[in-house]
């Protein structure tokens, strides 16, 4: 499912139209994003929880030349799943 087809998902589950379901849409990601780059954790009770981890600086190697290089260190946004979501498959 691409975001277009998520956005029609929404208007039709919710009853509302195109338009006003790309704007939830597009708010509640940057609701998200603004959540996550201010350090915070974002709980949905019964879906799950966004957060930023903290990839620590390592040595890698580049695969091209083989010669070592440093990876600076880097904050990931990451997404789980709540258990009560992921019973709901099973």
């Amino acid at each position: 499912m691409n975001k277009n087809e998520l956005i029609r998902a929404i208007a039709n589950n919710a009853g509302i139209t195109l338009k006003d379901a790309a704007t939830a849409l597009d708010g509640f990601i940057g609701a998200i994003t603004e959540g996550l780059k201010n350090g915070e954790k974002i709980q949905i009770s019964g879906f799950g929880s966004f957060e930023l981890k903290t990839k620590e600086a390592r040595e890698g190697i580049n695969p091209k030349t083989g010669e070592k290089i440093k990876i600076a260190a880097s904050k990931i946004p990451a997404f789980k799943f709540g258990k009560a979501y992921k019973d709901s498959f099973n």
